[in-house]
């Protein structure tokens, strides 16, 4: 942009207040312009560009930019090779651009630039915003601070931005070329950490130092509930924050509390550090240091902590826990827990060291990364005693558990013609009260798509020919059955039983009499094996015995069988009119009946000579024990009969505004199953089974029931009879056993949840092998007790505006009763009867309490329970959690900082459970 020539300067500011001898005064103006004029060979160009004015947001500083040119003497370019003194630079550096609500005022003299009421001001990569800015352009000095209001309340604090840098002073002054500044009362936030500095000094673009700071992890900077008083303080952003003489103040009052130095990494990258340990004090370990490691952030995508646990009477424990994921590709973590507990002391009859393990890895693979390849992961095994032994871990919901189980999976389609899909898994399944462990390492199964064979691949299949179809699976096994005691070692791969299965179904659908469908099918199947087994009589301790002689080598069976089915479907409706408030009932009826045909296989029986008389020999078959069961000795003739019902009614809705009427279900099914075996000599019919279930209150109460009725009636021996029950002077069917199972969940939010409890990565207490919810209590994690028991999240919290509950507290309950009937050989008595209860409240925003607990009615008994109370004290959390009774007694109480930069501010008392190790 062309610059201003000082002749319009004279002319329109300094000489138009004079108004007297105008004659003269015009002519020595025209005169003293032209004699300016000649002073210049040529005009330097800029590289700034010209905005249009409609165009503009902030209007620039051009016309300052001119005014200081035009005040430099002015240069000729013939001489600049002659002159050995460097030009000198302008004010300034970039273009400023600005605005105010109030009013612009511009001082050419003195060379300042202020800005008034919602002042704006952008200068090379500084933002400033504030109730006044003056610009001292001569200086390159900025200034910044509030306004008073006709109170005489301060307001428009600044804001001072450079890149990602935000601080908020109540006044700032700086300089634009050496980048130092001071700042009064300056407010900044670095990572968890807020720091409200007295004066603080910018000493470049990435250091500042600050005098009497406080900071504080509150969101609350004016007005902290504590904060740390820090006399001297070095902050790079982004970086790291040192401290020096540092004391603890709560609630503005000074407590001795206090450290000579600290430091704090506040980078936003994942950066490698020392992990420092927990003192704490167990019952039966003695004083121990917990949690103290390494953490290693080895990249973007994974990281690992290295953590473990000291006890004075030489117990310790290690473990190694690492994340990772890779957007839109896989998440998961692994975790390895090892645990060597001593009880006791050496020389004592009680004394015992055993070792306790468990290794927990969960994977999960996007579904958009590949369509036709999928991998994924859940393990969860180690020692079977690990969650009722552990030192480090309160988890009562997983020491109930009886069961850990384990899948690894991987599987993937060919998108051939027909298709292929395969899959390769590898499972653990592992009881912890008998210790019995099974695996399976591996399992394949493969699949080819069906295939018809009397119909095109566009053609329509209709008919019974056109519907033939044929398939083919294979699956293939390597079974594992071993003992906690055996668990990886030489002798738990010697009993490993490996086996082959293929079969090829073939299958075919129609319509008879056009209301019903049949389908019709047969199944070839082909068992290899590479073990079988060879029984005689031999001696074993001067005793005879029957002995299972192993044969190693490739064998197999073949087996095939045939099946029929026959079904359909009835509809039925009862209208009881559209005044009515229940206005029709809808019945649907799948009444079924199949067929299936087994012959006997008795090719693969052998026989044994069990008393060595030669008199009376025992049929078996070389294949017992394998993975796929054994091959049919008996023809098998059976009939198979089913019945399944919904209750569906349509009922006014109470909304008069709506026309339709409102559908509800009453009985989500109604099945009864029954089988006849025409073959068998006695006990043809076996028992009719019954179950249901529906949902009521709003979908809130989930009911199941089921009842085993049977038709044959029982001898004084309590042993069924080939006798009808009702010939016996009994009924039709006699009830031998029955179950009903009750969930009721509510709360005052209608039964919707903020918090997800089903992914494994948030609810560590189900990755345990624990239960989603909180009936038995929830887990906790004894070396981060900074999250919430309740599951709370934090900026919910923030939500709740008020410090009372006016009429809704928020609250939330969960029943569980299970009831069982035997009967089957006249017991007649209630087997199991037991209620679990499990709820919290909201006492208020920061209050919160809760309780898990059950009884027993056939014992008579309380059954386990917990009680939690915790108290969110903002920045703080503070709880208590204690189950009174059983045999996991304890009680915690726990007081810390939620924010992890200060999890080690804490205080931490607790009672565990007795470790006590069979």
């Amino acid at each position: 942009m062309a610059r201003q020539k000082l002749s319009h300067i004279f002319t329109k500011i300094v000489f138009k207040p004079l108004h007297t001898n105008l004659f003269h005064i015009v002519l020595l103006s025209i005169f003293l312009t032209i004699g300016s004029q000649v002073g210049y060979c040529q005009e330097t160009r800029t590289n700034s560009t010209t905005i249009p004015t409609e165009k503009q947001t902030f209007t620039p500083l051009d016309t300052v930019s001119a005014n200081l040119a035009d005040v430099l003497p002015p240069t000729d370019s013939t001489q600049v090779a002659k002159d050995s003194v460097a030009p000198k630079k302008g004010f300034l550096q970039s273009v400023v651009k600005r605005k105010a609500a109030g009013y612009e005022k511009f001082d050419q003299k003195k060379k300042l630039l202020t800005l008034y009421d919602q002042a704006e001001l952008y200068y090379e990569d500084y933002e400033l915003k504030a109730g006044t800015i003056v610009m001292n352009y001569e200086k390159n000095e900025v200034y910044a601070g509030r306004l008073k209001d006709s109170l005489g309340n301060y307001t428009q604090r600044p804001v001072f931005k450079q890149g990602n840098n935000i601080v908020e002073p109540d006044s700032i002054r700086f300089n634009t070329q050496t980048k130092k500044a001071l700042v009064w009362n300056s407010r900044s936030t670095q990572g968890d950490l807020n720091i409200k500095g007295e004066i603080t000094k910018k000493e470049n673009d990435s250091v500042y130092f600050i005098k009497n700071a406080r900071l504080t992890t509150s969101k609350n900077i004016d007005d902290p509930e504590y904060y740390f008083l820090v006399r001297k303080l070095k902050m790079v952003p982004g970086k790291k924050v040192v401290v020096g003489l540092t004391n603890m103040v709560i609630a503005d009052v000074p407590t001795p509390i206090g450290i000579p130095f600290a430091f704090f990494p506040t980078t936003t990258e994942s950066r490698s550090g020392l992990i420092l340990p927990s003192p704490t004090n167990s019952n039966r370990q003695g004083f121990a240091l917990q949690n103290g490691g390494l953490y290693l952030a080895l990249s973007d995508n994974y990281d690992l902590a290295i953590l473990g646990d000291y006890y004075t009477n030489g117990s310790y424990a290690l473990r190694f826990e690492s994340s990772y994921a890779k957007r839109y590709r896989f998440r998961g973590n692994l975790n390895v827990r090892f645990e060597n507990q001593i009880q006791s002391e050496r020389g004592f009859p009680d004394y015992t060291k055993t070792r306790q393990y468990n290794i927990q890895w969960s994977h999960s693979q996007d579904a958009k990364s590949n369509p036709n390849s999928r991998f994924s992961a859940s393990v969860n095994l180690g020692s079977s005693q690990y969650f009722q032994q552990s030192l480090n871990q309160s988890n009562v919901s997983s020491a109930l558990n009886n069961t850990l189980s384990s899948s690894i999976n991987y599987s993937k389609t060919f998108n051939t013609v027909p298709q292929v899909n395969m899959s390769l898994t590898a499972t653990h399944s592992q009881n912890t009260q008998t210790q019995t462990i099974n695996m399976t390492l591996p399992t394949f199964q493969g699949s080819v798509d069906r295939v018809y064979l009397f119909a095109g691949e566009d053609e329509t299949k209709k008919g019974f020919i056109k519907n033939l179809n044929i398939q083919y699976n294979i699956n293939a096994q390597n079974r594992i059955t071993t003992t906690d005691s055996l668990f990886f070692k030489p002798q738990m791969f010697r009993n490993a039983v490996s086996g082959f299965q293929h079969s090829i179904p073939i299958n075919t659908n129609f319509k008879l009499f056009k209301y019903f469908s049949v389908s019709t099918g047969a199944n070839y199947n082909e068992v290899w094996t590479f073990k079988t087994i060879r029984k005689r009589m031999g001696i074993v301790n001067e005793t005879p015995t029957v002995v299972n002689d192993t044969v190693n080598g490739f064998d197999a069976f073949r087996t095939y069988n045939l099946s029929a089915s026959m079904g359909t479907t009835i509809y039925g409706t009862f209208n009881f009119g559209e005044n009515k408030k229940i206005q029709s009932i809808r019945h649907v009826v799948r009444p079924n009946i199949s067929y299936s045909y087994t012959p006997s296989f008795d090719q693969y029986y052998d026989t044994y000579d069990p008393n060595g008389t030669g008199q009376m020999l025992t049929e078996y078959t070389r294949f017992e024990g394998g993975i796929y069961g054994t091959p049919s000795r008996r023809m098998s003739n059976m009939l198979n009969f089913s019945l399944n019902n919904t209750f569906e009614a349509k009922v006014r809705d109470r909304d008069s505004t709506k026309t339709e009427p409102k559908k509800i279900m009453l009985l989500n099914n109604l099945n009864f199953t029954t089988t006849y075996d025409m073959t068998a000599d006695s006990l043809k019919l076996a028992p009719l089974r019954m179950s249901g279930g529906t949902n009521l209150l709003k979908d809130k109460m989930n009911v199941n029931f089921a009842a085993t009725l049977d038709p044959y009636a029982l001898d004084n021996a309590n042993r069924r009879i080939e006798r009808w029950n009702i010939d016996n002077g009994g009924s039709l069917l006699r009830l031998s056993s029955a179950n009903v199972t009750i969930n009721y969940s509510f709360s005052s939010t209608d039964g919707t949840n903020q918090n997800d409890r089903t992914d494994p990565l948030k609810n560590q207490g189900l990755r345990n092998g624990g239960r989603e919810d909180d009936l038995f209590g929830t887990a906790r994690d004894l070396g981060d007790q900074r999250q919430s028991m309740f599951n709370d999240d934090d900026i919910e919290q923030e939500k709740t505006k008020s410090r009372f509950y006016n009429a809704v507290i928020p609250w939330d309950l969960r029943l569980a009763y299970s009831l069982t009937y035997s009967n089957s050989q006249r017991q007649n008595r209630i087997t199991n009867n037991s209620l679990m209860v499990s709820g919290n409240v909201d006492l208020s925003p920061q209050w919160k309490v809760g309780i898990s607990t059950g009884y027993d009615f056939v014992q008579n008994g309380v059954t386990f329970t917990q009680l939690r109370f915790e108290r969110d004290l903002l920045s703080w959390r503070m709880d208590f959690n204690w189950i009174p009774i059983g045999d996991y007694t304890s009680w915690g109480f726990f007081i810390g900082i939620k924010s992890s930069v200060l999890s080690d501010i804490k205080w931490d008392k607790r009672r565990q459970p007795d470790r006590i190790i069979n």
